[in-house]
C-alpha cells in the first residue's frame, strides 16, 4: 500500500535528523581518523564539519527514503601518507560503521530515558513523543548505516576491511572494482523496487532488528 501525502511528511520528519546526524558521524568519523594517522586530505577539502551539506550525497540521501538503504559523499583519503596503508585504511573505514553504532547506542539510552517521562507525562504528549519517535528511528537508522557500509562491496567500508585480510595483490584488484560499485549497488535497488524484494534488506535487515532488539 502507498503512503499517503501527510504520512510521507511525518516520516521524513521523524528520519531527518538520524538520518543527518548518521551520515554527518559516519563522514566525520573517516575524515579524523585519516587526519590522526597522518592524512589531512579531508581537513584541506573541508571534510571535518558536522555541517551535513558538505557530506550529503542526493542520490544517497534520496535511495534512503526510497528503499531505506543510502550513503553519504565519501570523505577523500590519500593512503600515501599512512605509515601502514593497508592497515590503516582498514581503520578508517571501521571509524564509520563504528560511529553508527555509537550513535545508536545514544539513541538508544535517549529513548529509554524519554518513553518513561512520556508514560508519566501525558500533558507533555506533544513535546515528548516526536523525540520518543526519532530516538527509536535513530537506533535504526544508524544501525542500518553501520551494516550497509558493513556489505563487502567496493567502494563501501567493508570492502577495506575485507582487503586488509586478502593477499596484496587479490586486495588491489578487488578494490579496483570499486569504480563499479554504486552501479552494483543502483542495479540492486531497481532490481529490488521492480521485484518488489529488498536484496539488500535481505543481507541488512536481519542484524539490523538482532541489534535494535537488544537496544530497544
Amino acid at each position: 500500500m502507498l503512503e499517503s501525502l501527510p504520512d510521507q511528511i511525518v516520516r521524513i520528519s521523524i528520519l531527518a535528523v538520524p538520518l543527518l546526524l548518521g551520515l554527518t558521524c559516519h563522514e566525520l568519523a573517516h575524515g579524523v581518523v585519516a587526519l590522526a594517522l597522518g592524512d589531512p586530505t579531508a581537513k584541506l577539502a573541508g571534510r571535518l564539519t558536522m555541517n551535513p551539506l558538505r557530506h550529503l550525497d542526493p542520490m544517497g540521501a534520496i535511495a534512503f527514503l526510497l528503499a531505506n538503504i543510502g550513503w553519504a559523499k565519501p570523505v577523500p583519503v590519500n593512503p600515501g601518507y599512512f605509515k601502514r596503508p593497508r592497515q590503516d585504511m582498514m581503520l578508517v573505514a571501521l571509524a564509520g560503521p563504528g560511529a553508527n553504532f555509537l550513535l545508536a547506542a545514544a539513541f538508544a539510552l535517549a529513548f529509554h530515558l524519554l518513553l518513561p517521562q512520556l508514560l508519566r507525562h501525558p500533558e507533555l504528549r506533544s513535546l515528548l513523543q516526536p523525540l520518543v519517535l526519532i530516538s527509536e528511528a535513530g537506533v535504526v537508522v544508524n544501525l542500518m548505516l553501520a551494516f550497509f557500509n558493513l556489505l563487502p562491496i567496493p567502494p563501501l567500508d567493508g570492502s577495506n576491511i575485507l582487503a586488509w585480510l586478502l593477499p596484496t595483490r587479490l586486495a588491489q584488484s578487488y578494490l579496483a572494482l570499486g569504480r563499479y560499485g554504486f552501479l552494483l549497488l543502483l542495479g540492486l535497488l531497481i532490481a529490488s523496487q521492480l521485484l518488489g524484494i529488498s536484496l539488500l534488506g535481505a543481507l541488512i535487515f536481519p542484524p539490523v532488528r538482532f541489534v535494535a532488539k537488544l537496544l530497544m
